[in-house]
């Protein structure tokens, strides 16, 4: 179903949502950013707990992280234990103070139907918490990679094993221990919900000795 509102952007990040109970929650998401920051685009899956959250509030608080470790967690369900959140008056939201930015919304409309609905929402605050480092090539591929992971029943299991083969050279040519750590974690994610290998045999001991 095509969308509604105007296109912008998508940035991949993490969102902070809270329940009626005031229980945090932490998920990625990749909202489309309209007028300048002005506007978010998000699109939450049906049976997810920021959908639930956000039909509940309304509200909640979209992160810029570098910390791709962390992004790989949340979207495969690892969020415990949960990272440190603070509560941010400005933003009426949990915020991360780890994150390199962060922008909290109110929901203004509902639209779309399952499997995603589409939520159009306004930034009512924002604040730099620090410089955005950057990413190199194997943080993109690690935030594919759990891009890939969220969506495991939708694809095929060639198609996820012939992604994950094209992106693995790039974690271990150019990425640190955290970046071996996070990718690791999504191919074992992956492999236990398909039931076949994801690497071939070289890569895997170059992946999962780099996170060692």
């Amino acid at each position: 179903m095509s969308t509604p509102f105007p296109q912008g952007i998508i940035l991949e990040g993490l969102v902070t949502t809270t329940d009626a109970q005031g229980q945090v929650n932490l998920a990625p998401m990749g909202p489309r950013v309209l007028d300048q920051w002005r506007r978010l685009v998000l699109r939450p899956f049906e049976g997810s707990r920021t959908l639930a959250n956000l039909r509940a509030t309304g509200r909640g608080v979209f992160h810029i992280i570098d910390d791709v470790e962390l992004l790989a967690r949340c979207a495969i369900g690892l969020r415990e234990p949960l990272p440190p959140v603070r509560w941010e008056p400005q933003a009426r939201g949990w915020v991360l103070p780890g994150a390199c930015r962060w922008y909290a919304f109110e929901v203004l409309h509902w639209s779309g139907s399952p499997p995603r609905y589409e939520a159009l929402a306004q930034v009512v605050a924002q604040a730099q918490l620090r410089p955005f480092p950057g990413w190199n090539r194997a943080s993109h591929a690690v935030v594919e990679a759990a891009i890939l992971a969220t969506r495991v029943q939708l694809l095929d299991a060639q198609e996820l094993i012939q992604q994950f083969r094209w992106l693995a050279p790039w974690v271990w040519k150019t990425g640190t221990q955290e970046h071996h750590r996070a990718f690791a974690l999504l191919v074992r994610y992956v492999q236990e919900r398909i039931k076949q290998p994801v690497l071939e045999p070289s890569a895997a001991r170059r992946i999962f000795a780099g996170g060692a």
